[in-house]
């Protein structure tokens, strides 16, 4: 599951249990409509502690996510993590999509 939240100082995520690649989809279609109000830039509040390991497809998915949010202004990111496999995961896609 995800939610994404406006917030004033920008957006808080949330990213939990096991998500597939259909559902990381979504995340990223709702992530474009709320995005598109985003006038400057932003910081982006995420939380992945009960989140699972994602799969191939989910990361390509999490990595396009990544980069849109870096195109349409993220200044900078908070992530909160409860897991080492899970950190590890984020961080090589984090760098892959140039916002680690």
């Amino acid at each position: 599951m995800y939610k994404i939240e406006k917030e004033r100082y920008g957006f808080k995520l949330i990213f939990g249990g096991f998500i597939d690649a259909q559902e990381m989809h979504r995340w990223i279609k709702e992530s474009e409509k709320k995005l598109s109000s985003m006038a400057k830039e932003f910081v982006v509040f995420v939380d992945m502690r009960t989140l699972k390991l994602l799969t191939e497809d989910s990361l390509k998915m999490m990595k396009k996510g990544q980069i849109l949010y870096r195109l349409k202004g993220m200044e900078r990111s908070v992530v909160i993590l409860d897991d080492i496999d899970i950190k590890m995961q984020f961080e090589k896609t984090a760098r892959k999509s140039n916002i680690f």
